[in-house]
C-alpha cells in the first residue's frame, strides 16, 4: 500500500472539489494502492473562533459582489464540468476551522477519519452548515460513530489545539502554501484540485511501479 497524504482546509472550495474528483477516481479503481490520510491546514487562522458572516468576510477580501462572483467563476466552471455540486447561497458563515480539524484528528484515532472528513465537506459546501459551531461538529462526529459526550467535552476544552497548530506549521515549513496539496508516497506532490483522469494515470503509474518492484530479482 502507498500513502496518499492530503493537506487541506474545510473552508477551501478547491479542497472540496479536489476531494470529490479524487473520490470518483478511487471508486472507479477499487484496487487502488492508496491509504489516504488527511492533514490540517488553515487558510485564515486569524478568523475569530466563532467565524464571520460570509458576505462580510468575502467583501472584505474581494470587494464588490461582482468581484466575489468573478472569483468563483473558474471554481464553478470546473465543478460543473466534473458534475460536482456546490450550494454557495446556503453558506452564511465563514468558519474558523480549527475545531473541525481537531474533530478530524480525534476521528482518525478511532479509524473514522474518512467518514468525518466527507461529512464536514458535505455539511459546509452542500448544506451550508456552520462547521465552526461545536454543536454542529458534535452531531457530525456522533453520526460517524464517535461518542457524543466525549466529543462535546473535548470541543469545550483546548485539547490538541496546539498539536493541530504544530501540524499546520510543519506543512508550511515543508513549503505547502496552498491547498489542496496531495503527497504520494511522501515523495511526489500534486497541487490543486486534479481531475479523475489524472488520478487514474497516477494510480496506473503507481501500480506499474509496484509490479516492477515485485518482479525485480532479489539482490
Amino acid at each position: 500500500m502507498i500513502r496518499l497524504d492530503i493537506i487541506a482546509d474545510y473552508a477551501c472550495p478547491w479542497c472540496y472539489l479536489g476531494k470529490a474528483m479524487l473520490d470518483r477516481a478511487l471508486e472507479a479503481h477499487p484496487q487502488h494502492p492508496f491509504v489516504v490520510e488527511w492533514h490540517p491546514y488553515q487558510l485564515d487562522p486569524s478568523l475569530p473562533p466563532e467565524g464571520m458572516d460570509r458576505l462580510e468576510y468575502m467583501a472584505a477580501r474581494f470587494g464588490s459582489v461582482a468581484a466575489i462572483a468573478k472569483v468563483h467563476e473558474p471554481l464553478l466552471a470546473m465543478a460543473e464540468k466534473a458534475g460536482v455540486a456546490f450550494n454557495l447561497p446556503a453558506i452564511t458563515r465563514t468558519p474558523n476551522t480549527m475545531n473541525a480539524h481537531r474533530l478530524t484528528h480525534w476521528a482518525a484515532l478511532e479509524g473514522r477519519q474518512a467518514a468525518v472528513v466527507s461529512a464536514l465537506y458535505r455539511a459546509y459546501w452542500r448544506e451550508g452548515q456552520d462547521i465552526g459551531n461545536a454543536a454542529t461538529l458534535t452531531k457530525i462526529g456522533t453520526q460517524a460513530g464517535m461518542d457524543e459526550a466525549l466529543v462535546t467535552r473535548l470541543l469545550a476544552s483546548d485539547a490538541d489545539r496546539d498539536l493541530i497548530a504544530q501540524r499546520i506549521a510543519h506543512s508550511r515549513s515543508r513549503g505547502v502554501s496552498s491547498v489542496p496539496t496531495f503527497i504520494v508516497a511522501n515523495r511526489h506532490a500534486l497541487m490543486g484540485a486534479q481531475e479523475p483522469a489524472l488520478w487514474a494515470q497516477v494510480i496506473a503509474d503507481v501500480a506499474q511501479g509496484l509490479s516492477q518492484q515485485d518482479e525485480a530479482p532479489d539482490a
